[in-house]
Order: structure tokens, then C-alpha cells, then sequence
């Protein structure tokens, strides 16, 4: 088999230019590449192939759907999404600028103004999605990203999307239904969860920013 971004550059020409790997991780790769249709540039996300065939592409278009339907300034909008020869795929914008993964990386421990701010901001943002009856389900540094000094929220109705597949599948494929640092005690032994596990693990980022540990 072709490697994945020869093979969704083949497929997807008429639309992307998929320029470079720009990050990768258990849930698959992100890929930086030109939207040619509107002149810009967006990340591409391709779910990882094992992750992609537990999901299937019914159940994934259709949390796809629903995220896309989020319009709020602290949550990343969904431009596209696809399938090319089984691998499923979004777009999102491009955001020039780090994680707060990368941010605590490297500094550890933020000024508690910092912190307070990023917290406040995430809060805005699941407090919208919780009132249109979205929960995020993997709240965590890795997946607020840091813009012009503002927070905005990644990746909504993938982690959802794991978590209606079930458990035992996805145990096979070495990925969880979130991340176990900061999942909620109900979340972490497979129990049905609300908004309140995001509540929970937004809790746990705000300690680790101002604590500098997990």
C-alpha cells in the first residue's frame, strides 16, 4: 500500500496540496496542506487506519456532522471531511501558533493570569457545546491549541465518535477512550459520561498549568 500522503495526495489533488507531517499521534497524523479551491492553508487529519475501521465511516460523518455544526470562537471550525481507500479524513484550519501541550513542555508552569485565562476561555467554549448536547470527552493540553493569546479547542466529535464504538474494539487498537491523566473515575472504568467528565478534565488542566505536574 502506497504511504498516506502520497496516497491522499493522489486522491485528493483537485482540492488539497498536501504539503508536510505536521503532527502525529495514538488517534493518526496531521498533515499541513493548501485548500486549493479557497487559497489558504489547513491541517488535515487522517485517523489512524485500525482506529478508522472501529469507528466506520457511517458513525464518523455523522459526529463529523454534528461538530461541524459548532460556531464558536474557542472551538476550531471543520472545513471538510472525507474518505479516501478506507482512511478517514477532516480539515480544519491551520493554526499558526503551539498546543498547550507544547507550551507546558516547555515551560512547565504558566502565570497563574495565564492559566486563568486559557481555563476561562476552554470553559466558554464546552459550556456552548455542552448546551447544543455536545461533550468533547478528551479534554487535555495536546488538544487546546494556543493562538494570538487565545485558546481554541480541538478535535470535537472524534473523541465522542470512540466512545459510541465501544470498548473492547478499541482496546484492541491500543486506543482509549480518551486520555487516562485526565479522565473523570466514571470515564476511565467505561461508564456512560455527560458534560461533567469534561468539566473534570478541564479541572485537571488548570491544576497541571498552575502546578506544573499532572
Amino acid at each position: 500500500m502506497k504511504d498516506i500522503q502520497s496516497l491522499l495526495q493522489t486522491a485528493l489533488q483537485d482540492r488539497y496540496r498536501i504539503e508536510r507531517e505536521i503532527g502525529r499521534g495514538g488517534a493518526g497524523v496531521v498533515f499541513l496542506a493548501d485548500d486549493l479551491k479557497h487559497g489558504r492553508q489547513v491541517a488535515l487529519k487522517v485517523l489512524d487506519p485500525d482506529l478508522g475501521r472501529t469507528l466506520g465511516g457511517e458513525r464518523f460523518h455523522r459526529e463529523i456532522r454534528i461538530a461541524a455544526s459548532l460556531a464558536h470562537p474557542n472551538i476550531l471550525p471543520l472545513h471538510d471531511s472525507g474518505e479516501v481507500d478506507g482512511l478517514l479524513y477532516y480539515v480544519m484550519p491551520f493554526v499558526d501558533g503551539e498546543s498547550l501541550q507544547d507550551r507546558l513542555d516547555r515551560e512547565h508552569q504558566l502565570p497563574v493570569h495565564e492559566a486563568a485565562e486559557i481555563g476561562r476561555e476552554v470553559a466558554e467554549a464546552l459550556a456552548y457545546a455542552h448546551e447544543h448536547g455536545l461533550v468533547h470527552r478528551d479534554i487535555k493540553p495536546g488538544n487546546v491549541m494556543l493562538q494570538s493569546g487565545h485558546a481554541v479547542l480541538t478535535d470535537f466529535g472524534i473523541a465522542r465518535a470512540i466512545g459510541e464504538a465501544g470498548g473492547d474494539k478499541l482496546t484492541a487498537t491500543g486506543t482509549t477512550r480518551g486520555t487516562p491523566t485526565y479522565m473523570s473515575p466514571e470515564q476511565a472504568v467505561g461508564e456512560d459520561v455527560d458534560h461533567r467528565a469534561d468539566i473534570y478534565a478541564l479541572g485537571c488542566v488548570i491544576y497541571e498549568m498552575l502546578a506544573g505536574v499532572a
